[in-house]
């Protein structure tokens, strides 16, 4: 089957790990074949009208390169726009995408135009943000703030 996973992945971190090796080795209906995996990123552009100016933190040429390293991961694809995303899920022929499951009751964007839509995984506080956050808090603290 071919499998979307997409997001930021602003600073990898091991929430982003379990999402795609659970991606990575998801099966329906008792499939016994591999999966391939295909990772859309957020461009920098998007990113930043996403979460801020001072995001990202680490280049799309960087993140996609850590994806990319990864022996899970098949192939990774940066997109600008919503319509991107479309035409990738289209294009790549993607049998699920696999997304948070905070993303249970909103349109989980693309999943139109794969063959079975989504499927949601169940996600905790691991996030770039929290990470960054906590590094602030941490610089913070040590400078008497």
């Amino acid at each position: 089957m071919n499998i979307w996973v997409n997001g930021c992945f602003d600073i990898l971190h091991s929430g982003h790990l379990d999402l795609l090796q659970y991606a990575k080795n998801f099966k329906n209906d008792g499939a016994n074949t591999q999966n391939i995996l295909i990772i859309g990123i957020d461009s920098d552009r998007r990113v930043r009208e996403l979460k801020g100016k001072t995001r990202p933190i680490n280049s799309e040429n960087e993140r996609k390169k850590m994806l990319q390293s990864l022996k899970f991961v098949d192939m990774v694809v940066i997109f600008n726009t919503d319509e991107e995303l479309r035409h990738n899920v289209k294009h790549w022929n993607i049998d699920y995408i696999i997304v948070g499951d905070q993303y249970k009751n909103k349109e989980v964007i693309g999943a139109e135009n794969s063959k079975y839509g989504a499927v949601y995984y169940p996600v905790d506080e691991r996030s770039s943000t929290n990470i960054i956050d906590k590094i602030l808090k941490t610089y913070d603290s040590s400078n008497g703030g």
